[in-house]
């Protein structure tokens, strides 16, 4: 009985295993073929970002998603066939933000005007990279 037990648990590991990683696979093998461009409203901090984040990044066509709070815009790259762009506002909103779609480009037109990939972060000199505060984030508050 106790390796009937034990063939039962390795296979039960085995499968969750599989499972795990094919759910990481679709994740990432998510293509953009269109960026949409949100104007939105109501966003003030680092967790209004990851909020819109994890709400669009749990849609099906959502290859990746670019929050910055300060301009009011999210940047999505998806698959047309999978999601359209009035979806991904209505999303927004959904979350508590008030949201419209402001452009649709292609990946290309992404690229040329803002001379990166989507998803691919300008590079900061000396910063955190998010915010670009020589120092780090939070050096610029006052005691």
């Amino acid at each position: 009985m106790t390796a009937k037990r034990i063939t039962t648990s390795l296979l039960v590991i085995t499968a969750i295993t599989v499972l795990v990683v094919l759910a990481f696979r679709v994740r990432i093998g998510a293509t953009a073929d269109s960026v949409a461009v949100l104007k939105t409203t109501g966003m003030t901090c680092g967790s209004c970002s990851s909020k819109i984040t994890q709400a669009l990044e749990s849609m099906k066509g959502v290859a990746v998603t670019e929050v910055d709070v300060e301009g009011g815009w999210v940047v999505v790259g998806y698959d047309t066939t999978a999601v359209k762009p009035e979806v991904l506002a209505e999303k927004v909103s959904g979350a508590g933000f008030g949201s419209n779609v402001h452009v649709v480009l292609t990946p290309e037109q992404f690229k040329q005007i803002t001379g990166r990939d989507i998803g691919k972060k300008p590079s900061s000199s000396g910063g955190c990279g998010g915010c670009g505060t020589k120092g780090g984030c939070g050096s610029n508050k006052q005691n």
